[in-house]
């Protein structure tokens, strides 16, 4: 699938990391270095402004590598681009970590899965078919 992109950026392209990655990565469109404070959140632009096919949406999830070595992660997650959206790509990140963290410019702060979805119908019902889960939710299962 072709999808139309507008790079603004001083950066190149979004690209796929491995041959087999799911996600492309984007990176930070900024003037100079974002530094964070601990639990602080801001926008970071990309410079990227795509055309997404009816029937599609774009997912923006966090990168586990910064999660991990930064702390810092994406909020919104995942946060949808809809089809008919036509601005610029912004990605809401946090500082997670004790301690203040810095963005940089061309910087890989997330990555963007494309998806098909399935638009439903809602049907008012009275009543539901149980399973034998039913309401069963938020760690019934257990912790093993």
């Amino acid at each position: 699938m072709k999808v139309k992109i507008i790079n603004k950026s001083k950066n190149d392209l979004p690209k796929y990391s491995t041959e087999w990655s799911s996600g492309l990565d984007l990176r930070a469109n900024i003037e100079g270095p974002v530094t964070l404070k601990p639990l602080e959140r801001t926008l970071i632009p990309t410079g990227l402004f795509i055309e997404l096919p009816e029937g599609y949406e774009a997912q923006i999830r966090p990168r586990s590598g910064l999660t991990l070595k930064k702390g810092i992660t994406v909020l919104n997650t995942p946060g949808t681009i809809d089809a008919d959206y036509r601005g610029e790509i912004g990605i809401i990140v946090i500082n997670l970590s004790n301690e203040r963290v810095e963005i940089t410019s061309g910087e890989r702060i997330c990555q963007m899965v494309v998806s098909r979805i399935e638009k439903i119908e809602l049907e008012e019902a009275e009543e539901i078919n149980q399973t034998p889960r039913s309401a069963g939710g938020f760690g019934h299962t257990g912790t093993h």
